[in-house]
């Protein structure tokens, strides 16, 4: 049932993806090319989608998730809640943070919408896909102990 759960959540997300422009990597390059301020073609509409996500998640994370994650309860759908141990910024956050938008500003894509986009069947999704899979094989081998484990990894 957790996988049935987890696939209408991921279809769900796709398609919010989808409709909202976040998955066309030319309207995601119009909102982040500040430049185009300048001349008037700058596109905000993904400003608009992001506030929008999060008006419907943080209150729902802090009304709903943390409180319940800190008293131990179980989610509906999975063993617990997985929430970050760590508040502190440091320098694998940065990095992390520096590293994704470069790939987000070069590319016009991120993890979520290339892998929402792999159906396409855009060459240049795939080896944003591929690239990332790679980085991230790389990522875990480097530094093992920091790895987690993705669903269907136990």
């Amino acid at each position: 049932m957790n996988k049935l759960i987890a696939f209408g959540c991921g279809l769900l997300f796709g398609f919010g993806l989808f409709v909202s422009g976040m998955a066309d990597p030319a309207k995601v390059l119009g909102f982040l090319d500040l430049s185009r301020l300048a001349d008037g073609s700058w596109d905000p509409a993904l400003m608009a989608v992001m506030g929008g996500a999060l008006a419907v998640f943080l209150p729902g994370y802090l009304l709903w998730v943390k409180p319940r994650a800190e008293q131990g309860a179980k989610p509906a759908a999975g063993d617990a809640y997985h929430l970050p141990l760590s508040q502190a910024i440091d320098g694998r956050l940065l990095g992390g943070a520096a590293l994704f938008g470069l790939g987000w500003g070069v590319a016009g894509l991120c993890p979520g919408p290339a892998l929402a986009s792999l159906g396409t069947g855009h060459l240049t999704i795939l080896a944003f896909v591929l690239s990332m899979a790679a980085g991230i094989r790389l990522a875990c081998a480097w530094r093992p102990k920091a790895a987690v484990s993705l669903p269907g990894q136990r």
